[in-house]
């Protein structure tokens, strides 16, 4: 999918998990986070990650649960007393607390793995393609700092393998230099040749260097956009007036977002192969905004209760409306847009 598409499903995902607390809301989103990771390719750029999401998922409900109960001392349906005076810790701890523990814990689980399927469905260009071009150089810089970690770990990969054809074996640190010392001297020769390929393609060169002077007005744009909003701040927080809040705000937005335009004018981008349009992105948008509807537009009918349920005082089953169960279900936008682009195939 276009990255654009895939911005607008991970705001629904945050806007979704973080604008609920019933437990059978947060089960449903997470289900079809996992679906949305289960069906997508993984990208052969990324690095394989060194433990399943899933899993930690599980280890932060857990650890959520455990934190609330024993911390918060709260409900009526007790299972057991810890005695004594140990600060947050004596007290009844109650099957409400251990259940509104978990309850956070499912949101932040699934705030993860919403940040990880956004991260692993992406190629790493598009991540740094993000990157507003006033910002060329940190783009630059990024682009660098996130290939550096693959190519040392497949440098290292083949370094250990050379070794162990020739009868080493990782036995203590002692067997730990054959494996350093040519990984060392690899990366600086990488970095020679960076080095050297930045110069001749003109990297920081003079000439940008003499254009800086143009730069005084879209950097002057940007301060006085930064001041303004400042000002509209506390202005908003002072409670003094809202609409001339409001105007400061919203000069200083529009003031920010001329100075980034016009400093990336001097920075054209140009992609081999740029990313296209599709009917499965538009339908991805619009199951996007379904969801962002569903979460945070009023239903008729559906009070906050609905929402942000709470166990509190005493444990009962938390309501569920079939129109927000509907609309959680535009979660699997990425999913049934890639099957509708490969059937269209």
């Amino acid at each position: 999918m276009h990255t654009w598409a895939w911005l607008a499903w991970l705001a629904s995902a945050l806007a979704a998990l973080s604008a609920t607390r019933n437990p059978l809301y947060l089960l449903l989103g997470l289900t079809c986070l996992a679906l949305v990771g289960v069906g997508q390719p993984r990208d052969e750029s990324h690095l394989p990650s060194p433990f399943s999401p899933w899993k930690f998922g599980l280890v932060l409900v857990g650890l959520a649960a455990g934190f609330n109960a024993l911390t918060s001392h709260y409900g009526e349906s007790i299972l057991f007393t810890i005695p004594g005076k140990l600060p947050l810790l004596s007290g009844a701890v109650t099957l409400e607390a251990l259940l509104y523990g978990a309850t956070n814990g499912l949101a932040l689980a699934g705030l993860l793995g919403a940040f990880w399927i956004f991260a692993r469905a992406l190629p790493v260009r598009a991540l740094i393609g993000l990157i507003p071009r006033a910002f060329y150089p940190l783009a630059t810089v990024t682009a660098i700092a996130v290939t550096y970690l693959p190519a040392t770990l497949r440098q290292f990969q083949q370094i250990r393998e050379a070794q162990a054809v020739r009868g080493h074996a990782l036995r203590g640190l002692r067997d730990w230099p054959p494996l350093f010392m040519p990984l060392l001297v690899g990366g600086l020769e990488r970095a020679m040749q960076l080095a050297e390929a930045m110069t001749a393609r003109g990297f920081a060169s003079l000439g940008e260097q003499a254009g800086l002077h143009r730069q005084t007005a879209p950097r002057l744009a940007l301060l006085a956009g930064l001041l303004l909003l400042g000002a509209g701040w506390m202005v908003l927080l002072g409670g003094w007036s809202k609409p001339a809040s409001g105007l400061m705000l919203g000069g200083g937005a529009g003031l920010i977002l001329a100075g980034l335009w016009a400093l990336g004018r001097r920075y054209p981008r140009s992609s081999y192969r740029p990313p296209r349009w599709r009917g499965s992105d538009t339908l991805c948008v619009a199951e996007a905004l379904l969801v962002l509807g569903v979460t945070l537009l009023p239903l008729p009918g559906l009070g906050a209760e609905g929402l942000w349920y709470t166990p509190y005082p005493k444990l009962a089953l938390p309501p569920f409306d079939w129109r927000v169960g509907v609309g959680l279900l535009g979660l699997l936008g990425p999913l049934l847009g890639q099957g509708r682009s490969e059937s269209a195939k």
